[in-house]
């Protein structure tokens, strides 16, 4: 019997055009149709552009300001219709491309990533992954794996969301549910995980800033979340499960491109090609870690010799692609795919052409995020925000929940977290310590917000990559589309992590370590 007959996932008993939409696929076709209107993804960055240049010029004009709430600073919103601004916006345009975030990670990891697919190298373990997989579990597993992916900070945009995709196809599943399952690990689930990673300690010594406004003395450790984000790990795979299978994937339909029906088994040559890139990434790892692991290793903090921060997390980008390009090497030396350097240049070169339209992109992106930051308009938004639920005069669980909305919409316009918390710490944090939560919860609170709408906003930086990686299989693929296949995860994270955490604060579990609800 072929894998395939075994792993094919159940058909629906009925088809999808003979069922009655319910309320809920007709309100995410509103949002997909509505969505689609929108222009091509590098088309609505330069409108976006051109409109931040016009608004930017009335607001300037009306002298919109606001008072920064960590330094007192008056902070008032700049026009780019001036001389000045007219300057910045030409001569600032090529750094604004080369320094964009996500454009350095997404090419450096691909290029590791292409040749490990051009060798063979993931078909092979994709195959033999079916071969033993239960099809099951399938959902889970890659939602888990991008939430745990998160401890290499971004890394897992670039590299779990289109394996996610290319696991679902080889179960002969749609592509696009796999593609979203890993995008709603890896964001959505943005404040869970089982391991520290290098966004505790930043988040951390914000909060204590803001603490040691109310007491000098305040301290706040890197884990003082660790055991909320442990727990909520589980239920973001299960909540990430149930939402692909039950929402995301039968809503979909039938994926109507290549399909992979019939996976072979892997040949003698396939299999010690996978054995010998396993040698090679063991090697691989065990070179790290000498470097890592001792007290004193190389790719330890120079001063402090500890692992968060470190140059190995500062490197992470670099280390995961040279995880795929040796493998990726080994395996197709072994099976013949690989005969000479020059094959691995023109992997490397093949991995590349393929990012022609995400680089693009990226350039019309990184213009627009430049002018909402040099205008200051996002600033103002979260400050604005953070007065009118200062104001509301709630107390207790409303309070709460006003907070973690609040934060959810304005991570809609500014996507860095640090830099949210940076805006909205020093307001919340002594706040609500004057009426008795801990830094640490007022923390947790906004990292539930935070998390719970990355994935519906097309102003969170690697939103532009997820569409370039999803149009590979659906080439009508929008932003309204993704936006819609997205907000059923974004609702029942938000929903079920805010009663989770209500569950939390009733029964006063600890946060962390020496972490509590209540100082």
């Amino acid at each position: 019997m072929k894998s395939s007959e075994k792993k094919s996932p159940p058909q629906n008993k009925e088809s999808l055009s003979h069922k009655k939409p319910s309320f809920l696929d007709k309100a995410l076709g509103f949002v997909e149709t509505v969505g689609n209107k929108l222009p091509d993804p590098i088309t609505l960055f330069f409108l976006l552009s051109v409109a931040i240049v016009i608004i930017s010029g009335v607001v300037g004009s009306a002298n919109l300001s606001v008072e920064h709430p960590g330094t007192g600073e008056v902070v008032a919103a700049v026009s780019l219709l001036t001389p000045d601004g007219i300057r910045q916006i030409v001569t600032e345009a090529v750094n604004n491309f080369v320094e964009f975030p996500p454009l350095g990670t997404v090419l450096v990891a691909m290029l590791g990533v292409g040749v490990a697919e051009s060798t063979g190298l993931l078909s092979a373990l994709l195959r033999q992954g079916v071969l033993v997989a239960p099809a099951a579990i399938i959902s889970p597993v890659i939602v888990f794996a991008g939430v745990i992916s998160n401890v290499a900070s971004d890394a897992g945009y670039v590299v779990l969301t289109p394996l996610g995709a290319l696991v679902f196809l080889a179960f002969g599943r749609h592509p696009i549910a796999g593609l979203a399952a890993a995008f709603a690990g890896v964001s959505g689930g943005y404040s869970a995980n089982l391991l520290i990673g290098t966004l505790e300690p930043l988040l951390a010594g914000i909060t204590q800033g803001s603490a040691q406004l109310i007491n000098p003395d305040y301290t706040v450790n890197s884990a003082a979340n660790y055991y909320f984000m442990a727990a909520s790990t589980f239920l973001i795979t299960l909540i990430g499960w149930y939402i692909t299978d039950k929402i995301v994937e039968p809503r979909l339909g039938n994926f109507q491109g290549e399909k992979n029906v019939e996976i072979e088994r892997l040949s003698a040559a396939e299999t010690k090609g996978l054995k010998w890139a396993g040698f090679s990434f063991l090697g691989l790892l065990a070179f790290f870690m000498v470097m890592l692991l001792p007290p004193q290793g190389i790719l330890r903090e120079p001063e402090t010799f500890t692992i968060i921060p470190s140059p190995f997390l500062t490197g992470i980008v670099p280390i995961i692609m040279l995880a795929f390009l040796i493998p990726g090497i080994v395996y197709g030396v072994v099976t013949g795919t690989i005969k000479s350097d020059k094959d691995i240049s023109q992997a490397l070169g093949d991995s590349m052409s393929g990012m022609g339209y995400y680089m693009a992109l990226s350039f019309f992106a990184a213009q627009f995020v430049a002018y909402f930051g040099w205008t200051n308009l996002g600033l103002i938004l979260a400050v604005k925000g953070a007065e009118l639920l200062e104001t509301t005069g709630f107390t207790g669980i409303p309070l709460l929940i006003s907070f973690i909305l609040v934060s959810a919409f304005i991570n809609l316009f500014i996507g860095s977290a640090s830099a949210k918390w940076n805006i909205m710490a020093p307001v919340f944090v002594p706040m609500l310590m004057l009426i008795g939560y801990s830094p640490e919860f007022t923390q947790l609170a906004y990292r539930i917000g935070d998390s719970t709408t990355n994935i519906i906003t097309p102003l969170m930086t690697y939103f532009p990559i997820i569409v370039a990686f999803g149009s590979k299989y659906d080439k009508n693929l929008g932003i309204g589309t993704l936006i819609a296949t997205m907000l059923p995860y974004s609702i029942a994270f938000l929903l079920g992590w805010t009663i989770f955490f209500i569950i939390w604060f009733v029964f006063g579990i600890p946060l962390g370590p020496g972490a509590y609800i209540r100082i």
